[in-house]
Formats: structure tokens, sequence, C-alpha cells
């Protein structure tokens, strides 16, 4: 389902439910103890998912460990992103060569529980999440709009490695399934590309609502082997 928000060069896996055939690797094993039995079943599907897609790229069984704000850590020459809420559990992966970061986020299509909408929406995304409520009534746009700003910080982290704040990216959420993020942060600047290097000031997503989820997708190409700066 997520594939349909996302670029033809990222390879994706997804499951509706935990899969009983799902396992860990050893080195994953470690990253669970502690874990509820719930919170263990979610990690499991997730990485199994990871592998799947990454199994699509041609590249075999590996670990996927966590990194630096426990955001998972990737083959190299790969970029991917996981996620997984009540009843779906996806992963999506790509080759550095054509893309540079992704993010994608799932949510359940409900109200946001209790003023969660005001500590995350600046005033203006408030403003607009009033209007497309009163005229597409079949989306929850408040989680809509949480569901994107994930997916624009799951993008954004591993090219900057630093914590992007809900107030810093301001969202424009579409009825026709798109949105964009401008970037609110102070330094752009990426840690991992050519010195002055940035990250686009603009990212431009898509989002999905089906099977009472909600789906949101960031992609940043790689513009140095010819993909977009953002798709």
């Amino acid at each position: 389902m997520i594939e349909k928000i996302l670029p033809s060069g990222a390879a994706v896996a997804e499951a509706f439910s935990d899969l009983p055939d799902a396992v860990l690797l050893p080195e994953e094993e470690a990253l669970t103890r502690g874990f509820v039995e719930k919170r263990r079943k979610e990690f499991t599907t997730a990485r199994h998912c990871a592998r799947q897609a990454l199994g699509s790229l041609g590249i075999g069984p590996v670990p996927i460990l966590k990194g630096e704000r426990g955001s998972p850590v990737w083959p190299a020459e790969t970029v991917g992103s996981l996620t997984h809420c009540t009843g779906y559990r996806a992963a999506s992966v790509a080759r550095r060569a054509q893309v540079l970061s992704i993010g994608i986020d799932a949510e359940e299509n409900a109200r946001l529980p209790g003023d969660v909408h005001q500590s995350i929406a600046l005033a203006a995304e408030q403003w607009r999440g009033r209007v497309l409520d009163l005229e597409h009534p079949g989306v929850h746009w408040d989680r809509l709009l949480f569901c994107a700003k994930e997916a624009v910080y799951k993008a954004w982290f591993p090219l900057t490695r630093r914590w992007l704040g809900f107030e810093e990216a301001d969202i424009e959420l579409r009825p026709d399934g798109s949105f964009t993020a401008q970037l609110l942060a102070e330094d752009l600047g990426t840690a991992d590309g050519p010195p002055g290097s940035t990250v686009p000031p603009r990212l431009h997503g898509r989002w999905l609502s089906e099977q009472g989820l909600l789906l949101t997708a960031v992609v940043v190409g790689n513009p140095v082997h010819g993909g977009s700066r953002t798709l």
C-alpha cells in the first residue's frame, strides 16, 4: 500500500499484523532486552519487513541495529526508514546513489488525543487544519499533520544528525495527497555531505488515507547521480 506514495526506486515491504515467522538476528536480539511482548513483536516484524525490502535490492539478510537517537543503521550505500502503528508495519529502502534520505510514517486515521494538536502545530497549521476539517471530513487532519512531521523528521535526521522540533517545520497538507514542509531550522547544513551541502529548505511529501490508516512519505533524491533533489 505504501508503495503508492513512494518513487519506483524505493523498495518497500509491509505487514498488517505481526508475522509468526518473523525472527530477529542475534545482534538485534540484544536490542530488545526489557521490551514488553507487544513492542518486541512490532520491532521484530518491522525488521523482517526491512530485510524483505533490502532483498528486493539484492542485499542479503543483515542486522538492522540502532544508531544515534534510535535511528536504524542501514547497510553501506543504502538508506531507509521504518514505521509501525496499530495494525501496520512497513520499511522502505533505496540505494544512496539515487536517494539521500527516506522518511515514512504510519498512524491510525483517528483524532489526536487531548491537546496534542496544539502542542505540535504552528498557528498557520492549525488554521489550515480547521479549513480541511470542514471541507474534507473523511481524514483526521490533525493526525495526518503529526504523521507528516514524523516523516519529515525521519528524512531530516540522517542528513543532519540534529533534532528537528515540531515547530521547525511548517507543513501544508493538500487534499490531492501531497504536502510541503518549509524547514524553519536555522542551520540546514548536512552532517555527512560535502562541505557546504544543505538540506533543501522545502521538502515535498505524499500522503495516503486507506484501510483506516494514514501514511506519509518524504524522499530526498541524490542530485549528484541524476536524482531530483526532492521526490
